[in-house]
């Protein structure tokens, strides 16, 4: 399925990010992306370099917010929707997107597929020195929406799914490759266990949506290989009392801030 470089239609929309160094091609209704890809790109530091993965990409905000952030980095968007890949793949070939398409790749594939299936679409264990991903959150079972793109990108497919996920992450990374994702607040009974024995230095960003509320979400970084023990560190805050977003939230949404985790 392939989508020429054209105005947007009924079905899709083409959208700015980070102040509009970027555009995305994106569905009209369904799933579409929004603060938690940004918060995710924004612990890319920007000296980052090699190649970077962001797994289960959809249109793309990540791996592009990513390249925007680090001139070093080669990005493959990976997804097995066809439908959000050819939109991803639509993106890159815009010309607003010009500056960016060379460090940019899709690749079309199921992430909880056997290693040879992987390695047939051209996605190698050990090959990234980076992984960044937002993936499926709400558990099974959960309400679903009636959208099929934005359930599917939302929707977990078993109990063992995020576990599935992150050891196929940490396959993809090289040793001492760094490992980034957004996670629902809940999801850290699954997603702890899954890394113990395979990546290590975990440290974890709890994100409120005010002060005053518990954590929604959680960014959580681990390395490939080291036996460093986990951390907590400070909270991010993306609004301030009144609703308003707070002045790290809205560097986060315009893709300026960056999410530290420490050396």
């Amino acid at each position: 399925m392939n989508f020429p470089d054209e105005a947007p239609d009924a079905q899709n929309t083409l959208d700015a990010f980070c102040d509009g160094r970027f555009f995305l091609m994106q569905p009209r209704r369904g799933h579409r992306a929004g603060l938690d890809a940004m918060l995710l790109a924004a612990t890319v530091p920007p000296d980052a370099a090699g190649k970077a993965a962001d797994l289960g990409a959809g249109t793309g905000a990540v791996g592009f917010a990513a390249a925007l952030r680090a001139p070093g980095l080669a990005m493959t968007l990976v997804e097995r929707n066809e439908t959000m890949a050819a939109l991803a793949r639509a993106s890159i070939a815009r010309t607003e997107n010009a500056a960016l398409s060379p460090r940019l790749a899709v690749i079309e594939a199921d992430l909880l597929a056997s290693r040879p299936g992987r390695e047939a679409t051209g996605l190698l264990d050990g090959g990234f020195s980076l992984v960044l991903t937002n993936p499926p959150f709400h558990p099974a079972g959960h309400r679903t929406s009636p959208d099929p793109l934005r359930a599917e990108a939302r929707q977990v497919t078993s109990s063992d799914f995020l576990s599935r996920w992150i050891r196929t992450a940490g396959a993809l990374l090289d040793h001492g490759g760094r490992f980034a994702m957004i996670v629902r607040a809940d999801a850290l009974a699954q997603v702890l266990p899954a890394m113990e024995g395979r990546l290590g230095d975990v440290r974890l960003r709890p994100v409120h949506a005010r002060v005053d509320v518990a954590a929604s979400r959680v960014l959580v970084s681990a390395k490939k290989g080291s036996r460093a023990p986990l951390r907590l560190l400070p909270a991010i805050v993306l609004h301030e009392a009144d609703g308003a977003l707070s002045p790290l939230g809205r560097q986060i949404g315009e893709g300026r801030a960056t999410i530290e985790f420490g050396a």
